[in-house]
């Protein structure tokens, strides 16, 4: 818990001081990290597919690092807040709140045990936003130590209600999604949407790629692709949970006697006898 703790305070700090763009696809050195580390502590084999897996993920985390763009300057809340209320932040939160209204209030409970998507599609949507707004708390943040205080301003407080709010969301179907699917399964798919839409986000808000030449953007989409495909790899490999072996020794027998009269008897081995009847035409 600390060191998870400590871990999601890294990522606040690293989301305050570059772009989206860049600090969201190295999100997957955690994923190679859990995969090593599995490999020693755990006993998790780590195939010879894995480890390219992983080695597709530093060389694409790489070509992402090389390529990214600056930082955008920002220098007072209101600037933030310009940015927030912008039409097409505005249109694509309230796209964003309409999906997740509809995959929770009627596709969740129609489709959610069954569909994958259903699950990970509402913590990747929440998530995005929830970047949005940690990144907008971040920078006041930053604001307040080299100038004057804008934590007490109050359109700093509502990025702290839509950021709480999100991450409650986001946690609370991820872990119905890790409950209900295989984590081989869940994992890649969640980076990939979750990666993406985070990606979409902060380049409608922050205008992460303006001013940027193509041949960078092509550099650092071949980067993100090289990435997603090495997550992709890297849990393919991964061997399947045992199911735990179930132990029926404890379970009385049980024997089935069946009559040419429709009627059939169960005995168990304490003598008790129960009789149930059938139609006919039950097996027909």
């Amino acid at each position: 818990m600390l060191t998870m703790s400590i871990g999601e305070f890294a990522n606040f700090l690293a989301y305050t001081c570059a772009p989206a763009v860049l600090v969201t696809p190295l999100g997957v050195y955690s994923i190679i990290v859990s995969a090593i580390l599995g490999n020693f502590f755990l006993k998790e084999k780590l195939q010879k597919l894995g480890i390219l897996g992983c080695i597709m993920c530093v060389v694409g985390s790489t070509v992402i690092v090389l390529h990214a763009p600056g930082e955008q300057n920002i220098n007072s809340v209101e600037e933030l807040w310009e940015l927030a209320i912008h039409p097409a932040v505005l249109l694509y939160i309230a796209s964003a709140v309409a999906v997740v209204l509809v995959l929770v209030l009627y596709l969740e409970p129609r489709y959610g045990q069954t569909n994958i998507m259903v699950y990970i599609g509402v913590c990747s949507i929440t998530g995005s936003i929830t970047v949005m707004s940690i990144k907008a708390i971040g920078i006041a943040m930053k604001l307040t130590l080299v100038s004057y205080s804008n934590v007490s301003h109050f359109k700093c407080w509502v990025f702290v209600m839509v950021a709480t709010s999100c991450i409650i969301t986001q946690l609370n179907y991820l872990n119905k999604a890790l409950d209900t699917f295989n984590t081989a399964v869940v994992i890649p798919i969640y980076y990939a949407m979750f990666t993406s839409l985070t990606i979409f986000a902060s380049l409608i808000m922050y205008k992460d790629w303006t001013g940027e030449s193509a041949s960078n953007i092509v550099s650092i989409l071949c980067g993100f692709i090289t990435v997603l495909s090495g997550t992709m790899v890297l849990h393919g490999t991964r061997e399947p949970d045992k199911l735990p072996s179930a132990d029926y020794s404890a379970l009385p027998q049980i024997s089935w006697i069946v009559h040419a009269n429709g009627e059939i008897w169960k005995q168990k081995d304490n003598d008790e006898e129960c009789v149930a009847f059938i139609r006919q035409d039950h097996f027909k």
